[in-house]
């Protein structure tokens, strides 16, 4: 009894949700969502996080086009803004190593193979 009254705690206490790099997201709105700051992550580690949400939380294909709303560079000490409306775009990924034209999108699967084996040391 007192193990399942510790675990409801840690749920309760749980942010949004956190991705495997424990960076945690937010839900703003039907179509937005943050990825909180965290010291030492990189826009990768923030695209990563937001590419995990979509497809493991809001259960979308990898398929699904995830633009960056805040527009680069990320401010000091906040966050990354992501939206799946396309008129909301930055129209920047705030990533070099994007190698199409930008529009501020990338597949929520193409950040997952490309961006997420970055992460290991983040937040570990």
């Amino acid at each position: 009894m007192r193990s399942l009254t510790l675990l409801a705690a840690l749920t309760l206490a749980t942010p949004s949700w956190a991705s495997l790099d424990r960076l945690s997201v937010k839900q703003e709105s039907s179509t937005e969502f943050t990825v909180g700051y965290k010291a030492r992550a990189g826009d990768n580690n923030y695209w990563c996080a937001a590419g995990r949400y979509v497809t493991e939380t809001l259960g979308l294909p990898p398929t699904t086009l995830v633009y960056r709303l805040s527009p680069p560079p990320r401010k000091a000490g906040k966050g990354i803004t992501f939206t799946l409306d396309p008129a909301k775009s930055s129209g920047e990924t705030g990533l070099s190593s994007t190698s199409k034209a930008q529009n501020g999108s990338i597949s929520a699967g193409g950040v997952q193979s490309t961006y997420c084996n970055l992460n290991r040391s983040v937040g570990q």
